[in-house]
């Protein structure tokens, strides 16, 4: 059974159960856009000013959700400073269940066909190479976008949650929650560190409704000034008793100061404290992008898998050897 519809709030909880089956028996093949924490924090952030151009697919085994696919179109990107983007490009967030690897060829069909006429971009894990044939078979290759120092792929990183460090913050600096500061002050933090930005508090409205949101696992760091100099969600994963980092921000003026790594460790005690015995945080892996795997691997994390950006270009669609060029990814870690 399948079908094709609007992204929901509903859809990515069914969205979530699959990451959390995946994770259980083969982390190494869940997508970096299908975890469980992404798969809220994409949808939350973005569903208000971009769930026009997001379409989905379902596909269910004895009533059970076994493969899906997100297709996000072409649109205009709004940011904080009052610029605008237009993603020209296409791109797929999906997952296939292991045991039912086969469906990603459907994955792959209506993908092609929701998205035709534009350039098309996708991510799976580099780990299922299963799929990574089958993407070939249908034309993708890798993305050059993707390649360099400066390249755009992502790594999953991971730590379990035992001999944590004391979190330390310079003096007039303290621990906040989302709880305890608010919505207006949890929105600017975020906005601060990711400026310029796409978040709304219309789309911080659409993160807290999504299915392991809690106010109590958003972090922040409130300066002496009142000023909330970083942030960090904790998705909290109690199947597998696992959290998730997404996302991690310093405002640019609190910067060098130890609030980032403070955040993580004062996370993860609160993670840990919450029942999750290990912890993921993702990051740009390519050598030209140290700042943020430095910070996450001095606090113990390390890589455990990344993506495999691929693309598919409308020349692709006449010739047997594609050409690849470059499209808009319109997911981007922490934005």
């Amino acid at each position: 059974m399948a079908n094709s519809e609007p992204v929901t709030a509903a859809d990515v909880q069914l969205m979530q159960g699959l990451a959390q089956r995946v994770t259980a028996t083969r982390p190494d093949l869940v997508n970096g856009d299908a975890t469980f924490g992404e798969l809220a924090w994409n949808w939350g952030k973005g569903h208000a000013s971009d769930g026009a151009s997001w379409t989905r697919r379902l596909w269910f085994s004895g009533g059970e959700l076994v493969a899906w696919g997100w297709a996000q179109l072409p649109h205009r990107v709004r940011r904080s400073d009052g610029s605008a983007k237009d993603i020209t490009g296409a791109y797929l967030a999906y997952q296939v269940h292991p045991d039912h690897a086969a469906l990603v060829d459907e994955v792959i069909d209506w993908y092609d066909a929701t998205a035709a006429d534009v350039e098309r971009t996708v991510t799976p894990s580099a780990a299922d190479e299963f799929a990574l044939k089958r993407w070939a078979a249908h034309g993708y290759g890798t993305d050059p976008a993707s390649l360099g120092d400066t390249g755009s792929w992502i790594q999953l990183n991971e730590r379990d949650l035992t001999g944590l460090e004391q979190p330390l913050l310079p003096d007039g600096f303290r621990f906040r929650t989302a709880d305890e500061a608010g919505p207006e002050a949890a929105v600017q933090a975020h906005v601060d560190a990711w400026a310029p930005s796409t978040y709304t508090a219309e789309g911080y409205q659409g993160v807290r409704q999504t299915a392991g949101y809690r106010g109590d696992l958003h972090v922040l760091v409130e300066a002496p000034d009142g000023t909330m100099a970083s942030s960090a969600i904790m998705w909290l994963d109690e199947a597998n008793r696992t959290a998730e980092f997404e996302p991690v921000g310093t405002h640019p003026d609190y910067r060098r100061l130890g609030l980032g790594r403070a955040t993580l460790l004062h996370g993860m005690q609160l993670a840990r404290a919450a029942g999750a015995t290990h912890m993921t945080v993702a990051c740009l892996g390519a050598p030209g992008h140290p700042q943020a795997r430095g910070l996450y691997y001095s606090v113990g994390f390390r890589s455990f898998t990344r993506d495999a950006p691929l693309i598919k270009t409308r020349t692709a669609e006449r010739r047997p050897k594609p050409e690849p060029g470059r499209a808009e990814r319109p997911v981007g870690q922490g934005e």
